[in-house]
């Protein structure tokens, strides 16, 4: 499995982003997906997950502002960013992990970059 993570770029506070997240197979039937970030100097944190059944679950500095989504027919994983602040920050990675066989696979980050 491959993941391919785009979308990132440079913004000024309040903007938007939308960020992708392209998987070489169909895998969201199996695995939950999620959007980490990582900011300079910080741990990876969780921003949004979505589980195979398609509930989601957002961290508290998210919430309200990023939705998750996908596309299992085009095996895409979104992340629509509204009301980005500069803590938004980071590198942004997705994620797939299946609990049951402990399969985890990475995708290459993509920067967001959000301007004061």
């Amino acid at each position: 499995v491959q993941l391919q993570a785009s979308g990132g770029g440079w913004v000024q506070t309040g903007g938007s982003l939308r960020l992708s997240c392209a998987a070489s197979v169909g895998i969201f039937s199996r695995h939950y997906m999620t959007w980490y970030r990582q900011a300079p100097g910080k741990q990876r944190e969780l921003a949004a997950r979505i589980f195979s059944g398609g509930s989601t679950t957002y961290a508290d500095s998210v919430k309200g502002r990023f939705t998750i989504s996908r596309d299992i027919a085009e095996n895409t994983l979104y992340l629509q960013m509204n009301r980005l602040k500069p803590e938004d920050t980071a590198v942004y990675y997705c994620n797939a992990y299946h609990s049951l066989s402990g399969s985890d696979y990475w995708g290459r980050g993509t920067q967001v970059t959000v301007s004061s």
